[in-house]
């Protein structure tokens, strides 16, 4: 993986299914499109979906999305509409990312995927879903790749679950991704304090954010999820938030991204690092703010300098104020007049 901060993964899903139909293209020249958007914006990750819609739901499973959006009525007949593409599909979706310069996942929803996809990721991407299906997280942990897990709709118990099933596997290479599992999810739910929650539980893991809430003209929602700590970020990847689907209308474009990586930029120059020191811009205000023992009368050579001789003015380029009870009681070595900054050569 790429150590970027933050890592940003575009997820395409399926939403290029879509595209594809309102192109007139193939949905692998679409998937492919989306690929070539991403990597122009900046982006670190594509992330696709494998699965098979026999195979992830029973067929009167109902929906739980918007269905003013996504009129779909059971998750059946929706993950149908997207389940053609197989291990041959992701290979070349695989090779075409990484030559494009990005890292490629897809989230395995069954045991299948999870082993053809084992010589194609760069992670494994565990759904939210999957979230208590430990024997299928402990599966694909074994096999030894970093894992990122997302954990919306969960209890913290059932976090711990999850972590320590991989854990327990002698894989130690996780990202929990704090999710909230609502689409859109509204800005007032995205609970971004959670971040802070799942670093203090486990200071040990890496801690990111998937989001779920519909992208406005600030991206501040990743924005803040970065500043409190998200090392990875996902949110659906679109080329046209218009589009009916299931996914599109909470997905960013290529401008909210390239948005979001501006910000990210922003962010990183503004934090700099955690050295405490003196920086170059701050040396010369340093030295004419700070401040020296000054004369407050005129002084003969040979005198001895009283405390009411001194006082502490700008700028700092004599001795320093903190010599203070040095000096007292130190012989002038030559004439001074009221107001000189003291250095250490005239006493």
């Amino acid at each position: 993986m790429k150590t970027n901060l933050p890592y940003l993964i575009a997820e395409m899903g399926v939403n290029f299914y879509d595209t594809a139909k309102v192109l007139n293209i193939t949905p692998l020249e679409a998937a492919k499109l989306y690929i070539d958007k991403a990597a122009e914006v900046g982006i670190d990750c594509a992330k696709f979906q494998s699965y098979k819609a026999d195979t992830i739901v029973s067929k009167n499973s109902p929906a739980y999305w918007d269905t003013s959006k996504e009129s779909t009525k059971t998750q059946h007949e929706l993950f149908k509409k997207f389940d053609s593409f197989g291990e041959a599909e992701y290979i070349e979706l695989c090779n075409y990312t990484h030559m494009k310069g990005m890292d490629f996942t897809s989230t395995p929803f069954d045991y299948a995927s999870a082993d053809y996809l084992y010589d194609l990721v760069d992670f494994y991407k565990i759904s939210s879903s999957d979230l208590s299906n430990l024997p299928f997280i402990e599966y694909i942990a074994k096999k030894g790749k970093p894992m990122v897990v997302s954990v919306g709709a969960a209890y913290l118990s059932e976090v711990d679950e999850a972590i320590r099933a991989i854990q327990n596997t002698g894989n130690n290479d996780i990202t929990i991704l704090h999710c909230v599992l609502s689409y859109p999810t509204k800005p007032n739910n995205a609970n971004l304090k959670i971040i802070e929650t799942l670093k203090k539980v486990f200071p040990n893991v890496k801690i990111g954010f998937s989001d779920h809430v519909a992208p406005d003209d600030t991206m501040m929602t990743l924005a803040c999820a970065y500043m409190l700590g998200a090392k990875i970020i996902e949110k659906h990847f679109t080329l046209d938030k218009t589009l009916p689907g299931n996914d599109h209308y909470h997905a960013g474009d290529p401008s909210d991204f390239k948005k979001a990586i501006s910000n990210f930029k922003w962010i990183n120059s503004i934090l700099g690092n955690s050295d405490k020191t003196v920086l170059e811009c701050e040396i010369i205000p340093r030295r004419e703010a700070r401040r020296s023992l000054v004369l407050t009368r005129n002084v003969n050579k040979g005198e001895i300098l009283k405390a009411t001789d001194l006082m502490p003015k700008r700028p700092g380029t004599g001795i320093s104020p903190k010599f203070t009870e040095i000096v007292i009681g130190r012989k002038v070595l030559k004439d001074l007049e009221e107001d000189t900054i003291l250095t250490w050569d005239m006493i």
